[in-house]
């Protein structure tokens, strides 16, 4: 008896991340993005997860989407794949995802698989409900839903699990959504959408993300204050983003981009709200990586700060990255370690380890990235 996967990509989630557009909704935001040099990575990160899967390929049957939107990737992996909904143009649109996830719901599939950001998770929210098993593979900007993997290699370990025949549950997880305009003028406003059916593995099913700004302003403004005191002259700080970093560029007394990435040197802002690429031109031999952690996801990479690509991570070094976090937002993730889903698999592999996380003035601790097999 074959496992029935349903297949969808959104080959446009996540165009806008790396270069600093904050997502790819609308409708000329995936033209922009484009235009600005960025590069689809969906159909990658889908390859990623169903690669997991190539030990079970006789075991599997693929529904799925022409083209870009599942075909090409579920063929060139050898999959048995069938294609039960064609797209009218090679501009795919999020009716095409919904139309796409009714028809697979029609097929009887066990699971359905899809790549995307939350606007993708919206769609086929809305198009099934909570009356069909899912699982979202991140590719888009914004995951702050419950209905995602913790990584691409993740999905597909979850998926593997089913295939297998593994006691897996199948729990409700919200729909979560923010307004991609306000997100980028800096303000956050999440919304719940739904519910939908999702396998809960917890090893490799993240949870949503704590809602809420940071309310303990006393250990913020400590971690501020240390990492001021101990910047270097003449160094490049590439300000990552968040309101834990935001702090810092408080007590500089600098204009912050809370959702972007911002450039400091000597305590003097020379650049904002820069993309992948100029970051990248920016970075030099002197350059230190101010990031925080996403909390109650543990991610701190590859979750809202695509800017900060595998080749300018790979430039700063591990040893220059600096990780500031409170205590109570390490003690949220009850243990989980950090993840760091760069999109680059040995890059990945190669920051697993503990590092050292500043929680305070002069205060820090040991904590763990993880890194899934």
């Amino acid at each position: 008896m074959h496992f029935k996967l349903g297949l969808i990509i959104n080959p446009l989630a996540g165009l806008g991340g790396s270069v600093a557009l904050k997502g790819s909704d609308g409708n000329d935001t995936a033209q922009q993005a484009l235009a600005l040099g960025a590069e689809p990575r969906a159909n990658q990160r889908a390859k990623t997860a169903l690669t997991q899967l190539l030990g079970h390929r006789d075991q599997i049957e693929i529904f799925t989407v022409n083209g870009e939107m599942g075909e090409r990737t579920a063929t060139e992996l050898g999959f048995n794949t069938h294609v039960v909904y064609r797209t009218n143009s090679p501009a795919t649109t999020p009716e095409d995802t919904e139309a796409a996830a009714q028809l697979l719901k029609q097929q009887g599939v066990d699971l359905l698989l899809f790549a995307g950001g939350d606007g993708t998770a919206r769609n086929i929210c809305h198009a099934l409900g909570d009356d069909c098993p899912v699982l979202g593979i991140p590719a888009g900007c914004k995951i702050h839903s419950g209905v995602y993997a913790i990584t691409p290699k993740a999905a597909g370990r979850v998926v593997e699990l089913l295939v297998t025949g593994e006691l897996v549950s199948i729990g409700e997880a919200d729909v979560m959504d923010i307004d991609e305009a306000a997100f980028r003028e800096g303000t956050v406003r999440a919304k719940r959408y739904g519910e939908m059916q999702v396998p809960t593995e917890l090893r490799y099913v993240q949870a949503v993300k704590n809602g809420g700004k940071e309310s303990d302003e006393l250990v913020l403004a400590d971690i501020a204050a240390y990492v001021v005191s101990e910047m270097e002259e003449d160094h490049t700080y590439i300000m990552g983003s968040g309101s834990t970093v935001a702090a810092v560029m408080e007590e500089m007394g600098l204009e912050n981009t809370l959702l972007g990435v911002d450039v400091v040197k000597d305590q003097t802002l020379i650049a904002q709200d820069q993309t992948a690429q100029q970051l990248l031109a920016l970075a030099d031999g002197n350059s230190k990586l101010v990031i925080t952690l996403i909390g109650g996801q543990g991610h701190i990479f590859g979750r809202g700060n695509q800017q900060l690509s595998p080749e300018l991570i790979k430039k700063v070094g591990k040893d220059n990255i600096i990780l500031i976090a409170t205590k109570s937002k390490l003690k949220a993730l009850n243990g989980r370690p950090l993840i760091a889903d760069t999109g680059d698999e040995q890059l990945d592999e190669s920051l697993a380890g503990f590092i050292k996380v500043i929680t305070g003035f002069n205060d820090h601790v040991m904590y763990a990235i993880g890194h899934q097999e």
